[in-house]
């Protein structure tokens, strides 16, 4: 079983950034995924940035590319997500989730396991 707890959120200016940071209890496969998600009012839940906790690789939806990094720290068993250059349409409570094992896929949220509580973002124009 794996507790996902996300912290970091709050109200920031267009242009502005945060980090949000999720802290995982217990552990997953080596090579399993962290992914961040976030759903807008009225919308569904996507995806935005996925890293696994072995090697280099990071994933990111189009709309963040440039703009979001995730990052983990294996000691802490905490993985990040900086947000710079933040638009009032990155708007959305924001979701950690883990996988339990490697599937390869990244952007399927079906796919995930375990899901934090939701931390709020909230960018003002």
């Amino acid at each position: 079983q794996v507790h996902l707890v996300e912290s970091g959120g709050g109200l920031v200016q267009a242009g502005g950034s945060l980090r949000l940071s999720c802290a995982a209890s217990g552990r997953t496969d080596s090579n399993s995924a962290m992914g961040w998600f976030r759903q807008a009012p009225g919308k569904g839940r996507e995806f935005v940035a996925a890293i696994r906790w072995s090697g280099d690789d990071t994933y990111y939806a189009d709309s963040v590319k440039g703009r979001f990094t995730i990052s983990r720290d294996n000691a802490k068993n905490t993985v990040y997500l900086q947000m710079n250059s933040l638009k009032p349409e990155d708007t959305a409570v924001y979701y950690c989730a883990a996988q339990e094992i490697y599937t390869g896929t990244y952007y399927q949220r079906l796919l995930y396991d375990y899901w934090g509580q939701g931390t709020q973002v909230t960018v003002s124009s």
